[in-house]
């Protein structure tokens, strides 16, 4: 029939399905038949199916991704691995194993330092924390000493990588280096600001404000903003980089002291009467009338405690979270001009008239320490970051540098002019203005200086000394206005942007506040030591078991009498079952014995029989001894 009707239609190939590969028929002579293949592997109106033609020409097909068999992989080269426990080394990447037990292939240069550099015992020891725990074998539950032994390893691993990060640090703090023959005191601030580049240099300015002087001054804890305060009233608030003011008002009363609290959005002013705290728009936020005739004032930022000192006496803390009053303590030592805090610990200083300072904490009525620092009234008060040294100066024009670890003086400074204010730097460097010359001093802590780091001379008295947190900045007011020095080496280079944050953003200041808010330390737990706050309270323990005994009658936690366990008949009689008891008590007591030896340190020693006569003490009647 036309057009094949007929015939029956065959089943189109799958592509899953193997073909059938036609052998080649043998080549005829003569002309081509039409019902015959053509010589190239065609047919008439029809098409090969893929593959045909290579097939029937004796060309080999291209294999197909879905086929079974194996695609030929070019031939990697095989490196031995230096060690298969170690990490892989930077530059090196490992592939897959070809075959069980067979070595891995990698590309690249082998590492010739292998795994993490070596960093020394003693620049990781400055990184750790605390003092490394007891030996865990004394301890009996095996889970809290798998808890001790994980929590000493994640301290040690993060001590470790603290020192690696160390290294990355793209600041360094130097300091200022005269030529040979030539003191640094001598520098004055225009050669240092001509020397430094332009964005540094222009931190070196002066504010001319005679009008409503004395000033005193104050920084936020990330440097950036800074607040004063005229004792005439003035008060303003400015971003002194971009020299940007927030806000600038006159309240109209005296202004004693002022402080930033823990943002820059609010500060606290001390005026003639009460405590006043104002927003940064210069919108009075809140009058606090129970805190009369603040002399100075002092922010604790993790307690969020604002510490005044009264004229008449009265140290009181608020909590400006809650806008509560802590504590009111009546210190009995008359007018209360002098003030610090002690970064490490939160305690504050105060020195009196009587050449004392003592030291205190919202939780004791009492002083904590109280120590005899000079003939005459105390004058200032510097405690540097760590909390190790303390500066004090007075009437009798010495300056002595303190070690609060001991409570000793290391070493003093007879200084032409009494120093009024002391302030230290984040590096260690000791400010001290005396009158109209502000001097620094170097490594005072260590060493007494001879002569002192920088110099400079001021219009008038200055009133105000403070350091810039991250900045080799020192702001000092005066009585006709404000000067920002240049210390080289004074700020530390690299901050904690997740702590103190120069350049943060409103978004980041409020998450940080918010962040800041619930790791607030309460004020219960500020103490001298606070490596103490770890530690196991073993006093309130056996008092709480006195307690207990004498509530029962009985002490529940006494060891038991010892009760020997009963033999097999003819071997528990009565003097068997008394021997073993006075066995086991006899052991106890030496075990005591033993142990309160121990802890004495007496080794008893035998004793050596004592020597009848020394041979130069003889006399004739000796031969008549026995």
């Amino acid at each position: 029939m036309v057009g094949g009707l007929g015939e029956k239609k065959k089943r189109p190939q799958r592509y899953w399905e193997g073909e059938e590969v036609r052998k080649p028929e043998p080549e005829q002579v003569g002309p081509p038949d039409s019902k015959k293949p053509y010589q190239d592997g065609g047919h008439l109106g029809k098409k090969l199916e893929p593959g045909r033609r290579d097939q029937i020409s004796g060309k080999k097909r291209p294999q197909q991704y879905w086929e079974g068999e194996e695609v030929s992989k070019p031939e990697h080269k095989q490196v031995d691995l230096l060690d298969s426990k170690k990490p892989c080394q930077p530059g090196v990447h490992v592939g897959k194993k070809s075959k069980p037990g067979g070595r891995d292939q990698i590309s690249g240069k082998v590492d010739p330092f292998p795994g993490p550099a070596v960093i020394s015992d003693e620049w990781v020891q400055k990184f750790r924390r605390g003092t490394k725990p007891k030996e865990k074998g004394k301890v009996s539950n095996k889970q809290l000493r798998h808890k001790l032994a994980l929590q000493e390893e994640k301290a040690e691993a993060a001590a470790k990588q603290a020192a690696r990060m160390d290294l990355l640090l793209l600041e360094e703090p130097g300091f200022l280096e005269g030529d040979e023959g030539e003191d640094t005191c001598t520098i004055t601030q225009a050669d240092i600001a001509d020397a430094v580049d332009l964005a540094a240099g222009a931190k070196r300015f002066e504010l001319r404000l005679a009008q409503f002087g004395p000033y005193r001054l104050s920084y936020t804890r990330n440097g950036r903003h800074l607040l004063l305060g005229g004792r005439r009233g003035h008060v303003a608030a400015l971003d002194w980089h971009t020299k940007a003011l927030l806000c600038e008002i006159n309240v109209m009363e005296t202004v004693t002291d002022l402080a930033w609290l823990h943002t820059e959005t609010m500060f606290a002013v001390a005026q003639r009467k009460w405590l006043y705290v104002y927003d940064n728009q210069g919108v009075e936020l809140s009058c606090l009338k129970r805190f009369h005739g603040v002399q100075r004032m002092e922010f604790l930022p993790y307690h969020f405690l604002l510490a005044t000192a009264s004229e008449t006496g009265f140290l009181q803390y608020l909590d400006v979270s809650v806008g509560k009053e802590v504590a009111t303590i009546c210190t009995k030592g008359g007018r209360l001009g002098v003030m610090t805090q002690n970064p490490s610990n939160a305690i504050v200083h105060l020195g009196h008239s009587n050449g004392t300072v003592t030291l205190w904490s919202p939780n004791v009525k009492e002083p904590l320490v109280r120590m005899l620092c000079h003939r005459g009234a105390v004058r200032a008060l510097a405690v540097d970051g760590s909390g190790s040294y303390m500066a004090t100066s007075g009437l009798d024009r010495k300056l002595h540098i303190y070690d609060l670890r001991t409570y000793q003086r290391l070493h003093s400074l007879l200084l032409p002019i009494g120093a009024g204010h002391l302030d230290f730097s984040q590096r260690g460097l000791l400010g001290a203005a005396c009158q109209e010359v502000v001097q620094v001093y170097k490594d005072i802590s260590v060493c007494p200086s001879k002569k002192p780091y920088l110099c400079h001379a001021l219009p008038r008295a200055a009133q105000g000394l403070r350091f810039c947190p991250f900045e080799d900045v020192l702001g000092v007011g005066h009585e006709e206005g404000f000067e920002s020095l240049l210390v080289p080496g004074a700020g530390e280079p690299n901050f904690d942007a997740l702590e103190s944050n120069p350049f943060r953003s409103r978004k980041q200041r409020q998450e940080w506040e918010v962040k800041a808010l619930l790791e607030k330390i309460p004020s219960e737990l500020i103490s001298l030591d606070p490596g103490q706050l770890g530690t196991v309270d073993t006093i309130s323990l056996e008092q709480q078991r006195q307690e207990r005994v004498a509530r029962l009658g009985y002490d529940p936690e006494a060891k038991g009498k010892f009760s020997p366990r009963r033999r097999m008949k003819g071997r528990d009689s009565a003097g068997s079952r008394l021997k073993r008891k006075q066995k086991v008590a006899a052991e106890e007591q030496r075990a005591a014995i033993r142990k309160s030896l121990a802890e004495k340190g007496q080794v008893q020693e035998p004793e050596s029989p004592p020597e009848a006569f020394p041979a130069s003490r003889r006399s004739a009647l000796d031969r008549f001894r026995k």
